[in-house]
């Protein structure tokens, strides 16, 4: 066993191939080309298989990840994406967007592990193995694997509100146990954050366009245009018959900076300046059709994730001088380390302990510049990071002619708002209990609009979470009639 331990930690990780910085400015395709069968199976063959799996207990919903590279090592790959799926809705998805860093890849023993002469390794590259294994099996099947028995039908309706992770894992859950299931999403196609959030180049559409298709096949059904708490409400569902409500509407109200300059025209959120820079205008609401314009000095202000998928949008848009402002450093940035690599490879310019302090106009109302202020760091805040504090006549001026703001997102309050029974806090993010069960019996909630803005893998956990007690709690009622 040591023998074979000592083995497997003297394999040097693999390179995960991925385009050419210049190459990849010029298009919106996938930045990482992913593993290769053999460079897949020899990444595998890294994993030690220490029985205590931290890796598998870092992961909100607890992949098997030592059986599922076992079976990729031997050379099944249907096998390994099928334990992956054992646990999770999502596997290509999480395998590309998940911070593995942070998560199974931050506790996996091979990358802390001690070697002769000192020399060190990498953790496994473990997400990219599960998007390698699970786009295998789709390209062996021709789309995603259906249940081998589809149940019978109960005759429980159940209404989901939005489609992002938390909510196409109840929808496939709920199918999967024989419940007619509707999904209702605002956007104008089904796939929420996963579509109308992540651009292209960190993973193309067609993954989820197949994965919707899929459930479409096990009879869920999608209304799209459609805004729950305005077109029709919580109490209007039970009403046409639903027995139960999931509430997965995510956190999609960009936060706003409250400086001067925001309401100027080449002043977008971060929502709208992705979806009309990554999308075609018939997968947009009217609103948003129009192409943006040509732009040459982007700033993207925020350090999370989105203002990278931002800023690496402007590049791919043609703009010459894309900065991302930032008024901590970059220790303090949320996002993945890997995401701002990308953004320098491709040109992004990064202008840490700066703080935006107005947004300035020309005559005709477009903005032409973004003043800020140098900050430094003082004492840690709430958030455990240091405050910045300004830095007395440190003024300057970046010239912009399109300024995104990324500095986080809230909860939607409209469907608390219009539904009777279901608590809130302050920031409308909806109370439930650890099954995901609201105030109001009947209605559960999961994702973002619970948690506050956070990572696909943890929706995806909520809905699973979630899933289980509403099938519960259908099976307390009076079977339907049929």
């Amino acid at each position: 066993m040591a023998n074979d331990v000592a083995r497997r930690l003297a394999i040097s990780v693999q390179p995960v191939p991925k385009q050419d910085p210049e190459e990849r400015k010029r298009n919106f395709e996938e930045t990482y080309l992913g593993f290769d069968l053999n460079a897949a199976r020899i990444e595998a063959s890294r994993c030690i298989q220490c029985p205590s799996a931290p890796c598998q207990e870092a992961c909100p919903v607890h992949n098997d990840i030592p059986g599922a590279l076992a079976l990729l090592e031997a050379g099944d790959i249907l096998g390994a994406a099928d334990k992956f799926r054992e646990t999770s809705n999502l596997p290509e998805m999480c395998g590309r967007l998940c911070p593995q860093e942070k998560l199974c890849e931050g506790a996996c023993v091979v990358g802390f592990a001690i070697r002769p002469g000192g020399k060190s390794e990498p953790p496994v590259t473990i997400g990219k193995l599960e998007a390698f294994c699970t786009d295998y099996q789709r390209q062996q099947l021709g789309g995603y694997p259906m249940p081998r028995y589809m149940p019978e039908p109960t005759g429980f309706k159940v209404a989901v509100i939005g489609s992002g992770p938390a909510g196409l894992a109840v929808a496939e859950q709920l199918a999967d146990k024989g419940h007619s299931v509707t999904v209702y999403e605002y956007w104008p196609e089904p796939g929420g954050v996963l579509v109308y959030g992540i651009p292209n180049f960190k993973m193309r559409k067609n993954i989820v366009d197949e994965y919707i298709a899929h459930l479409e096949a096990m009879g869920v059904q999608f209304i799209c245009n459609t805004y729950v708490g305005r077109d029709i409400t919580i109490d209007e569902l039970f009403r046409q018959g639903f027995h139960a409500v999931f509430i997965g509407t995510g956190a999609g109200v960009g936060n706003e900076m409250g400086i001067e300059g925001e309401d100027l025209e080449g002043v977008y959120t971060a929502t709208e300046f992705l979806v009309r820079g990554n999308l075609a205008p018939e997968f947009l609401p009217e609103r948003y059709r129009d192409p943006l314009p040509k732009m040459n000095d982007v700033v993207v202000i925020g350090g999370g994730d989105t203002s990278m998928d931002c800023v690496r949008t402007a590049v791919r848009l043609g703009a010459q001088n894309v900065t991302c402002v930032y008024r901590r450093t970059e220790a303090e940035m949320l996002g993945r380390a890997e995401e701002r690599k990308n953004a320098r490879e491709e040109g992004v310019r990064f202008e840490m302990l700066t703080l935006p302090t107005r947004i300035l106009g020309d005559e005709q109302g477009r903005v032409r510049a973004v003043e800020c202020q140098r900050m430094e760091l003082g004492e840690p805040d709430e958030s455990g990071r240091r405050r910045p504090i300004p830095v007395k006549g440190s003024e300057f001026i970046i010239p912009a002619d399109a300024v995104v703001i990324a500095i986080g997102y809230g909860a939607d309050p409209v469907v608390p708002q219009t539904t009777s029974g279901i608590r809130t806090d302050r920031k409308a993010l909806i109370q439930v209990d650890e099954k995901g069960r609201t105030t109001r019996p009947g209605v559960f909630a999961g994702g973002d609009n619970v948690n506050g803005a956070d990572l696909v893998v943890t929706a995806l956990a909520d809905g699973r979470r979630a899933a289980e007690a509403i099938h519960e709690y259908l099976m307390t009622l009076p079977a339907p009639r049929r």
